[in-house]
């Protein structure tokens, strides 16, 4: 095989976007740290599920248009650090082919080499041993090795198998991943999607084991409020054509959010929000014929009730994740908090929705993660007639503080430097649980133990929470310390909280603020000034 057609391409795409959904709980493994959201591989598969079904959908006549379709799709549904990555691999990809209808082996190693370029480009400090080496080395070397009338199958084998050993030297490169004793997992991620390009190149497909659950907690955790089109109707089944609830789900879940299928005897009934509702009739007459439908212009909706209200000077926009901590942004004058954090990257897409919901002429995004900030920078640049500035906040702590610090009075640029000082000055501190035993900084480490987390590094583990906490606490807290916040998760019981008041109370000489996150995965959360 020389060429690779737009047939063959598309089913490169929904290979790789399948071998990832089957593996991406075996990327989330490789997370470094032994905490209950290493979320690489639900990103990831987030990210490229997104890309290739937006990309599957279209009518597309050539090489250039679906890679282009890919592109755009992934850089929307890009989330987390690993999938902004990977959306800007597939951007140069895309820059790369745009004027191809069909590709040959040295046209495919120019892509995937200007592929790598365009992603080092969007990391402010690339880091090595990451996604970042495997793409760059393995496409470096197909670059010269590939030769006039190559046959693609040879060249992607040699690409894959050269991907595959700089993954296996990410450890020398990274201690961090040597200590832990695994490989990177944004870049496991990649040769996943890789491997099952080359297998569809060889005519195997590769078929998805289960609906990707990345694919379904998107879809429960997106914006229920995103405009689009309100999508419902109701189809009589064809007795002739083979009908599942499931597989109509997978296909709406591609297109929307807040889906609803509901099916009783020859009868079934859909409710879903989309931007694109022709292409959900479409996916349901193709089950049968329509009883009733309705369709409804939320955008136009939204725009009626908010036409006549004047816009904000500035808008503040946070990431939370627990019905407190979205409370407690929100009365610390946050217009809008985006359902996320540690357990749930928003996308790319979610902040764009975001920024258009809120009516400012200035609007500040606190991620309150670092593995969030990429996205939220990418959402800033898509959105031009709105300046939109990211406050680059990594915990919950550091955003409350830059909240206190914003005066809606203010000017820009004051707010601006206020805010960025402000998530320099706090501490942060995390009690979680153990996911797996192992040894990180000569701390040896028991599944299900509580770990103490200050910043990125691991400094205590315990069989108790409480322990745990006060072991951080006496670290983070020194006699220049003047306020401790204390955000408390959903399953610390009021006994327990009680006595960490008190502990903290009874020994620090320090303020105390205490806010019930209600916050999943992290018992307590712990900012100090």
């Amino acid at each position: 095989m020389n060429k690779i057609n737009l047939e063959i391409f598309l089913k490169m795409l929904e290979n790789g976007k399948n071998n990832l959904a089957n593996h991406q709980h075996v990327v989330d493994a490789l997370n470094v740290f032994p905490v209950p959201d290493g979320d690489t591989g639900s990103n990831m598969t987030m990210t490229f599920t997104a890309g290739v079904n937006d990309t599957l959908k279209s009518n597309h006549k050539s090489i250039a248009e679906a890679s282009k379709a890919l592109s755009r799709g992934l850089l929307m549904g890009a989330r987390g650090n690993s999938g902004v990555i990977l959306s800007q691999i597939f951007r140069g990809v895309a820059n790369y082919l745009q004027n191809y209808e069909v590709v040959d082996a040295k046209t495919l190693a120019g892509a995937f080499n200007e592929g790598a370029a365009v992603a080092y480009k969007a990391v402010i400090k690339p880091v090595e041993g990451t996604i970042l080496t495997v793409i760059r080395e393995a496409a470096y070397y197909t670059l010269h090795y590939a030769e006039d009338n190559m046959c693609c199958v040879e060249l992607f084998e040699k690409f894959v198998a050269e991907a595959l050993a700089s993954l296996e030297r990410t450890p020398e490169l990274l201690p961090i991943l040597k200590e832990a004793n695994v490989v990177d997992s944004g870049g496991r991620g990649l040769v996943y999607i890789l491997e099952g390009f080359l297998e569809a190149l060889k005519g195997n497909i590769i078929t998805s084991e289960k609906i990707a659950a990345a694919t379904s907690n998107a879809a429960i955790e997106h914006d229920h409020e995103e405009f689009g089109y309100c999508t419902e109707f109701i189809i009589r089944l064809d007795a002739s054509k083979y009908y599942s609830d499931e597989k109509l789900k997978e296909e709406l879940l591609s297109i929307g959010n807040s889906l609803v299928v509901v099916s009783e005897d020859d009868l079934v009934k859909v409710h879903v929000h989309t931007l694109t509702p022709g292409v959900a009739l479409n996916y349901g007459q193709q089950y049968g014929e329509f009883v009733k439908l309705k369709i409804e212009n939320m955008q136009e909706q939204h725009e009626n009730l908010t036409v006549s209200q004047p816009q904000s000077k500035f808008g503040l926009i946070a990431v939370g994740v627990g019905e407190g901590v979205t409370e407690m942004f929100k009365s610390l004058r946050v217009d809008y908090v985006v359902s996320g954090g540690q357990t749930m990257n928003p996308s790319t897409e979610d902040f764009v929705s975001a920024i258009e919901k809120v009516n400012a002429e200035t609007i500040y995004i606190l991620p309150n993660n670092s593995n969030i900030i990429l996205a939220a920078q990418q959402a800033s640049e898509i959105v031009e007639h709105k300046n939109v500035i990211v406050i680059p906040s990594k915990s919950f702590p550091q955003g409350m503080n830059a909240c206190m610090m914003y005066n809606p009075e203010g000017k820009v640029e004051d707010n601006t430097n206020n805010m960025m000082a402000a998530i320099e000055e706090i501490q942060t501190g995390q009690i979680t649980y153990a996911v797996k035993d192992t040894v990180f900084d000569g701390i040896e480490i028991k599944e299900n133990e509580f770990i103490a987390i200050k910043e990125k590094s691991i400094i205590a583990s315990s069989v108790s929470k409480k322990e745990a906490l006060k072991n951080l606490l006496n670290v983070m807290i020194n006699e220049d310390s003047e306020v401790v916040y204390l955000l408390v998760g959903e399953d610390v019981s009021a006994e327990e909280q009680s006595e960490i008041e008190s502990y903290i109370e009874e020994t620090f000489d320090i303020e105390l603020e205490v806010y019930q996150g209600n916050q999943p995965v992290y018992s307590f959360i712990v900012g100090v000034i």
